[in-house]
């Protein structure tokens, strides 16, 4: 439970029992002349606070949240009886009351009876709807948690899959050239700056994501002999610096299209990738080929799909996503996302 709300649960006690001290005050003063009425108003204070937090913090949680409701109601009623009849026996004897008016007496009941009442529902009622919200508030809290969770075991399973494929194409390089493999290594150690870095954050630059991009489609181009049919048209560069994304999403759906397109294994694969600003809207758009081959030979791993980056997605900007993904004709495949940056 947060500071805010704990300072309004204490708020609520201290609040009460200023009431409350009104109340017995001028309840009192009908009987009582001061200094007598000091110390009847200290005393009643005082055995009230013992009352109040007995309900409160044992009665309520040990009986009426354990659904055990005839043993709270038995327990309650002693209460009341008990500190009433102590206040009956001892407060005329004590501070000499003075009742020498008709019915003085029964005020006097009246108000023992009224005020030590209000003192066990108050408590009965604060304590019942602390514990209730408390509950809620667990739940809520279980829930954020276990959103989070989730979130992170998604951002966890993008990183290994285009680690294999690095890893994978420094081996072949290996075979190559000595000059391909230290540019390979430079590539991979930019790709896992990226991962310690970048990747757990909640959120990065657009040109954070972009390099991590440049970094892997560079490590494909070496492969290949810089023969890959990779373009990019970025526009608005002066946004990059600016435009923050959760990361590993667009990194994961440029993945998924070298993954998809056949890049590198057929003569006509090809991915483009686009970025811009519309007026308040972040575009992303790759168009890639579609290969005819088997694509789970790469690593092994068959990737993240699109559910998982739309989860991340919705979770940090809810309805203002727009996310489009299908094959589209000339056997090619489009991806668009939208992003509405006002807040």
């Amino acid at each position: 439970m947060n500071s805010h709300w704990g300072f309004l649960l204490r708020f609520q006690h201290v609040f009460f029992f200023f009431i409350f001290i009104l109340i017995i005050f001028f309840t009192e003063n009908y009987f009582l002349d001061a200094p007598e009425l000091i110390w009847s108003v200290l005393s009643v204070i005082v055995l009230n606070i013992g009352v109040y937090y007995l309900v409160y913090c044992y009665l309520v949680p040990h009986f009426y949240l354990a659904n055990k409701y005839p043993e709270f109601i038995l327990y309650a009623l002693i209460c009341f009886l008990v500190s009433s009849l102590f206040r009956i026996l001892l407060e005329p004897a004590v501070f000499k009351m003075n009742f020498n008016e008709a019915l003085s007496n029964t005020k006097f009941l009246y108000n023992v009876y009224t005020a030590q009442g209000i003192v066990i529902l108050v408590a009965s009622f604060l304590g019942i709807t602390k514990d209730k919200f408390l509950i809620e508030q667990n739940v809520a809290d279980l829930g954020e948690q276990k959103e989070q969770l989730y979130l992170d075991l998604l951002k966890s399973k993008m990183n290994p899959h285009f680690l294999l494929n690095t890893l994978n194409n420094i081996y072949a390089n290996s075979f190559v050239s000595s000059e391909k493999t230290s540019d390979s290594i430079l590539q991979l150690s930019k790709l896992l700056q990226y991962i310690i870095y970048d990747s757990g954050k909640e959120k990065i630059s657009v040109a954070q994501e972009f390099s991590s991009i440049y970094s892997l489609a560079k490590l494909y181009q070496l492969k290949y002999d810089n023969q890959l049919s990779i373009d990019f048209d970025v526009r608005n560069e002066e946004t990059l610096d600016i435009v923050e994304i959760p990361p590993s999403v667009f990194l994961t759906l440029f993945e998924n299209a070298l993954k998809h397109s056949g890049i590198g294994l057929e003569t006509d694969g090809f991915i483009k990738v686009a970025y811009a600003i519309e007026k308040r809207d972040l575009l992303f758009e790759i168009i890639n080929s579609i290969t005819s081959r088997s694509t789970s030979e790469d690593t092994g791993y068959k990737g993240l799909g699109n559910e998982a980056i739309i989860h991340i997605l919705e979770k940090y900007y809810g309805g203002r996503v727009d996310f489009f993904s299908e094959k589209i004709e000339n056997n090619r495949y489009k991806t668009v996302l939208k992003i509405n940056l006002n807040e």
